[in-house]
């Protein structure tokens, strides 16, 4: 007697890291999220069909260290592609690394050869460069800005902690180590801190423009081997293993704004992994600015009498190193229990 197997459902997705930090891309499979903005997109990706999410990501298929991205079609055909970034926690409006990550994944698919190209995200298009090695990508971020400078946060542990806010593409709370601490032997007390900030900062209610919540938080220091280290707290309650293309981007507009780098000039970003980032910017213009009105960001309305005093909001370039990993069909059986994700 012929048994009839149970229809699974399949997603497919490549896997590759950036400087050591995960991205699960899903190439196919994935939900049909139909027409209109991308950020219309996210959002019914999120009311509707947020079990993709939770199947990609979470135990037993995922793990909370990883960030996906599902590829859509793009508004505009002269794109490379679209993407919807995503973690344990919920959705991300822009990764840095999970773009290069993409980039070298769409290169590793054949669907784009060394050049520059444009990737559409939900908080708007950026451009990168794909070297001639594929593996090599340079993006050029979001319009990105400090918010606000020295805000200070009593933090139940800890005391009282300063840092700036800062948005490049998400919205981070950066301070600034009192010690060399950021060293991989020092994870636990390192997540213990930034957690207890992030913590500190929700109950206090400061947040970015518009009330938009701090969702990561990036501590900071010198190092003897680039211009500075860091150690970003994510969304998710994990660690970032890469410097951080966002966190990058948001350190750039710090210092721009303090008159401490200068447009073209170059910053090596390290991780705590002791893997690199290489960045510069350049001034926005008028166009790029209003990107930030186009998602909720008013250009009038953010930016600290510091910014205006001295670089205005940037354009930061990130370049880092991705390798795929791995190529995966999920299978989501009806018959599994944890079909979705083990819930979190």
């Amino acid at each position: 007697m012929k048994v009839s197997a149970p229809k699974v459902e399949r997603i497919s997705t490549v896997d590759s890291h950036t400087c050591g930090e995960p991205t699960r891309t899903i190439v196919s499979g994935g939900p049909d999220l139909g027409k209109g903005t991308l950020i219309q997109r996210q959002q019914r990706f999120a009311k509707e069909f947020d079990h993709y999410r939770t199947a990609v990501i979470n135990e037993p298929r995922g793990s909370d260290v990883l960030v996906g991205a599902l590829l859509c079609r793009p508004t505009n055909p002269e794109f490379a592609g679209a993407v919807i970034f995503f973690n344990n926690t919920g959705y991300l409006g822009m990764c840095g690394h999970g773009a290069i990550g993409v980039a070298s994944t769409l290169a590793y698919l054949g669907r784009i050869g060394p050049g520059y190209h444009q990737l559409e995200t939900a908080v708007g298009v950026i451009g990168f460069e794909l070297d001639e090695d594929m593996h090599r990508v340079t993006i050029e971020n979001v319009p990105s800005y400090r918010y606000r400078k020295a805000v200070a946060v009593e933090v139940p542990g800890f005391g009282q902690v300063v840092g700036d806010i800062a948005w490049g593409g998400n919205w981070f709370f950066m301070v600034r180590s009192e010690s060399d601490q950021i060293r991989p032997q020092h994870l636990d007390e390192l997540l213990t801190f930034t957690k207890a900030i992030r913590n500190a900062l929700e109950d206090q209610e400061i947040t970015g423009h518009g009330g938009k919540v701090i969702d990561h938080i990036q501590l900071y220091w010198d190092s003897e081997t680039s211009d500075g280290r860091n150690f970003v707290l994510c969304p998710g309650g994990q660690w970032d293993r890469s410097p951080c293309g966002t966190g990058t981007s948001a350190k750039m507009a710090c210092l721009a704004a303090d008159g401490e780098l200068a447009p073209g000039e170059r910053w090596h970003q390290e991780s705590i992994i002791g893997t690199y980032f290489e960045a510069n910017y350049r001034l926005a213009s008028e166009e790029e600015i209003k990107q930030l009105g186009n998602i909720g960001l008013d250009p009038k309305q953010t930016v600290d009498d510091s910014v205006r005093a001295s670089s205005g909001i940037i354009v930061p370039s990130v370049t880092g190193e991705a390798s795929v990993t791995a190529e995966s069909q999920l299978l989501l059986d009806p018959d599994d229990a944890f079909r979705y994700g083990i819930p979190v």
